[in-house]
């Protein structure tokens, strides 16, 4: 495969961020959810509007990976008050990797978590955390092969379906 290049993402984005945004989501989550929660969940959080309101928050960050002009996938990071739960100013939560199923196990993943970190180190961050479906092996065994460690458990609505969310982190410092 070509070069994995990884790009800010910015408000002239918009419109390729909603789509790559939709598109993984319902790629990786339609078979084992209701049709009616799935586009209640894509309405609600992955809407033109929620998405500009995310981007245009100084505490979140968006970045496109890129093989040959084409986004195939994407990360979301959250800091300070733009955090899901914990709120913790010396932390830094992926909130979201997502990438094109054709793209799974050629790295992209990798290559979008080995952003997170660099920003994370960036920013002076003590420690990395984030949220995974219970129910999805595949991106707990990805994290835990990075060295990441469950802390606890959080709900995640999807549609009007009340999800587990295992939470899991990474210390960047002792």
């Amino acid at each position: 495969m070509n070069d994995i290049h990884i790009r800010k993402v910015t408000s002239s984005d918009i419109h390729q961020l909603q789509e790559i945004s939709r598109r993984t989501f319902s790629e990786a989550f339609s078979e084992v959810n209701t049709g009616e929660d799935m586009n209640k969940y894509l309405e609600e959080n992955l809407s033109l509007e929620k998405l500009t309101a995310e981007l245009n928050n100084e505490n979140s960050e968006f970045y496109f990976a890129i093989v040959d002009d084409n986004i195939i996938g994407y990360l979301k990071l959250n800091s300070a008050e733009a955090q899901t739960d914990l709120k913790d100013n010396k932390a830094l939560e992926i909130e979201r990797i997502y990438v094109l199923p054709a793209f799974h196990g050629k790295h992209v993943g990798q290559s979008l978590y080995r952003k997170a970190i660099e920003v994370a180190k960036q920013k002076n961050a003590d420690y990395v955390w984030l949220g995974v479906w219970e129910e999805n092996d595949k991106a707990i065994a990805f994290y835990k092969k990075n060295g990441f460690v469950e802390f606890g458990k959080h709900l995640f609505m999807l549609g009007n379906d009340e999800q587990t969310d295992i939470m899991m982190k990474l210390k960047l410092k002792d």
